[in-house]
């Protein structure tokens, strides 16, 4: 069996590495595979990963399409490979080529996965470098800025004595679930 894994750790997850690409990427070399997809698996906990690696059996192909796709760590990629070798599945990362098994394929694959775990770290601290800056910036609020105006979630809920739930969302656009914990909100209050 082929088995193909896409992941993304966020909604809104850089070009090359949505799930319809990955897909897309891994169909295109591997037509037969299964592909298993895990979103915003950001935790520690990756189920569906987990679930694979149950799965496999001798002979059988893991596919992915990066390598920070795979892991997120050296010990945890160090880890997966040896799991997987000591199972006899073959490992396919596509950017990469095959995982071999030999001492010049394991230390090309630790120094790589050192240098996607420093590539992560480092993303990681600029981000919160740029956190720390914007907080001392006046104005600076927490979080994504608010859709929509209080005075056009004030005229949504009066729209609701008159109008059903999805008339309301027809007329104004807001979606359903914001005006329910609007109107959950505003009676908690």
């Amino acid at each position: 069996m082929i088995y193909g894994y896409a992941r993304v750790s966020t909604k809104g997850q850089l070009d090359g590495n949505s799930i319809e690409e990955q897909r897309e990427k891994i169909l295109k070399e591997y037509p037969e595979a299964i592909i298993k997809e895990e979103s915003y698996s950001g935790e520690k906990e990756r189920f569906i990963f987990n679930e694979i690696l149950k799965e496999l059996k001798d002979g059988d192909k893991l596919v992915v399409t990066k390598l920070d796709r795979f892991c997120k760590t050296t010990k945890e990629g160090l880890e997966y490979i040896d799991r997987l070798r000591s199972k006899n599945v073959k490992i396919h990362i596509l950017n990469m080529r095959w995982i071999d098994n030999t001492p010049i394929g394991r230390l090309i694959v630790t120094n790589l996965l050192a240098f996607s775990e420093f590539e992560r770290a480092m993303i990681i601290e600029r981000t919160q470098e740029g956190k720390a800056i914007a907080k001392k910036k006046k104005g600076f609020k927490e979080g994504r800025p608010k859709k929509y105006t209080p005075k056009q979630l004030n005229h949504a809920i009066s729209m609701l004595e008159d109008n059903s739930y999805n008339e309301v969302v027809q007329i104004t656009g807001i979606s359903k679930s914001t005006l329910i914990r609007e109107v959950r909100k505003r009676k908690a209050q």
